[in-house]
């Protein structure tokens, strides 16, 4: 691929910003986008007819524009635009898997602009830095671009310079995108049931950690700590000594890019053994580390000559946190209980339930989850496609009380990726014989934790508390009930034949994105306990993750049934 030139297709692309222009772009799309998803709605803006075909083909179009116009805008909505790509709660499937397309590479700035970056932040002339330092950039993207350079020691290194003027670009954007928020969330249909103004804040947090490269810095040394021990992955060593926040020095580590199947081939190395390596080191990240790559496109991960796996590029990592892991136990522990209560909790504490959600509807289709729970044969689940997976959450998320945390969304979106580039190296790929050795380790440790007298009493306990709650709950629940009857405010559901059958629907929809957020949970915690050496429990877990994957596939093709209908 041929190095990136300097460029001003982009009116963005400079050191010095108008916060007028840049107030009266990012309007006119805020406005136009606002206009376009009222339009869509419209039966008679359809001339071809109001069908469900038209309107997803009229949603990929839209989809299409939205990322030419965010490439337009600049680094801040690309940065955005990233972010948004794991909110499915937000957008429709189609807008989701456009925004995730969005390719950071962009027209390079001049030569001389990043000699003048690397000799403010690091302090000196760029010759007594360096003894060679190549002008032209081997890539370039919205916040910066890298350079190859040699340091007086004989090091290779490349050098990862900021863009100049991404601060002041990214502080008037982000007021102006203030009050954009203020607006949604105040608005009578887009602000109802969003949080536009926290999500702002967290897109904020995100972005200033992403400029930020000592930040990135202290990723890479955390990501090459954890694979110390691996000799089949490679993470390029940072040199503090000529970094700063916005110039990265590393380790220069050129190798084959991991999709150039014919260069992999003339190299002679085992396609096979790479995707292994691959998916396994994923799933350490994942199930062991908890500190994962969560942008494992191809252009970030490359082969050297001797097969060795390299990872690059380390601004946009994901965390799995201990509590994080714990309320996925809780949520298994529900299931096992059949707890429809303690379910929803722990699903609303993961973030996969709006907590202000109501949770009539949501009591409903979990508890006819439970019921119709038992132990069955079902068919293997190694066949399972991460990427259809997902897009069946995110089909199903939309606008609806469940919604994806951003963190299971750049899981499931890392594994459809390395599902992809495992079926490219290796036809015969299996995503899921990867992850058998990780279950049957947790397994083994599972067992020896629950089989533990603790354990037992603690569940006794936990029962017990259970029980002890609700009668003493009970009393006061009644008196509420009697006193709304009282007052009038008792409300009385009624079933009407005409609505039955989009009822039944949509609580099919419901129930399938319960399975599917279950099904996705019971991954996590099965290689989270076989990593712990539960590897009975973990079994179980594998057991339960098939019975969730092959229940969300009978609710899908009802879906599907019932549309042709």
């Amino acid at each position: 691929m041929a190095p990136p030139v300097a460029s001003s297709s982009y009116r963005w692309n400079q050191e010095n910003y108008s916060s007028l222009r840049r107030l009266i772009d990012i309007w006119f799309f805020v406005l136009k986008f606002l206009f376009y998803r009222w339009l869509d709605t419209k039966a008679w803006s359809y001339r071809e007819g109001f069908t469900d075909q038209n309107r997803t083909q009229r949603r990929i179009k839209r989809a299409v524009w939205i990322r030419d116009t965010i490439l337009e805008l600049g680094p801040t909505f690309i940065k955005v635009g990233q972010l948004f790509s794991t909110r499915a709660d937000l957008f429709p499937r189609e807008y989701v898997e456009e925004l995730s397309k969005l390719q950071d590479e962009v027209p390079a700035f001049p030569y001389a602009q990043a000699v003048k970056t690397i000799e403010a932040e690091l302090g000196k002339p760029i010759h007594e830095l360096f003894v060679y330092f190549e002008p032209i950039p081997i890539a370039a993207a919205s916040l910066g671009q890298v350079h190859r350079a040699e340091l007086p020691s004989g090091e290779k290194v490349v050098i990862k310079v900021q863009r100049p003027g991404l601060l002041k670009l990214f502080e008037i954007d982000l007021k102006i995108l203030r009050d954009v928020a203020g607006y949604l969330q105040n608005h009578p249909s887009y602000g109802k049931g969003r949080e536009w103004l926290p999500i702002y804040d967290e897109c904020c947090k995100i972005l200033y950690q992403e400029i930020d490269y000592l930040n990135e810095g202290r990723n890479a040394d955390t990501f090459r700590r954890n694979f110390r021990d691996n000799p089949d992955i490679h993470v390029p060593k940072v040199f503090w000594r000529y970094s700063s926040p916005r110039v990265l020095t590393l380790e220069y580590a050129p190798g084959i890019k991991i999709s150039n199947y014919e260069a992999l081939e003339a190299a002679g190395l085992d396609r096979k053994a790479l995707a292994r390596i691959g998916a396994s080191s994923y799933l350490q990240q994942l199930l062991e580390d908890g500190f994962f790559h969560a942008d494992p496109h191809p252009g970030n991960l490359a082969v050297r000559h001797d097969g060795v796996v390299i990872f690059y590029d380390f601004g946009m990592m994901g965390q799995i946190k201990p509590d994080t892991k714990n309320k996925l136990m809780d949520t298994f522990l529900g299931v096992a209980q059949r707890d429809v209560d303690k379910v929803i909790d722990s699903l609303t504490e993961l973030g996969a339930i709006k907590p202000n959600a109501d949770r009539v509807p949501i009591r409903r289709s979990v508890s006819f989850m439970l019921n119709n729970f038992t132990e069955r044969p079902f068919e293997d689940v190694s066949n399972v496609s991460f990427a259809h997976l997902a897009d069946d959450i995110y089909e199903m998320a939309y606008d609806q009380p469940f919604r994806f945390p951003a963190t299971f969304t750049f899981v499931l979106r890392a594994l459809s990726t390395l599902e992809g580039l495992g079926k490219g190296l290796d036809p015969s790929f299996n995503f899921m014989e990867v992850a058998q050795p990780f279950a049957i380790q947790m397994a083994n440790e599972t067992t020896n934790h629950i089989s533990s007298p603790r354990a037992l009493l603690s569940q006794l306990g936990q029962q017990a508390q259970q029980v002890s709650n609700l009668a003493v709950n009970l009393p006061r629940r009644i008196e509420q009930t009697l006193d709304r009857l009282d007052n009038g405010d008792l409300k009385v559901r009624v079933k009407a034949t005409e609505s039955d059958r989009l009822l039944r629907r949509l609580n099919a929809a419901v129930v399938g994105l319960v399975y599917a957020v279950l099904a996705g949970a019971a991954l996590i915690s099965t290689v989270v306990l076989y990593a712990s050496h539960y590897r009975i429990e973990s079994a179980l877990g594998l057991v339960l993750t098939g019975v969730f994957a092959l229940a969300l596939g009978r609710i899908l093709l009802k879906l599907q049934r019932a549309d042709s209908l």
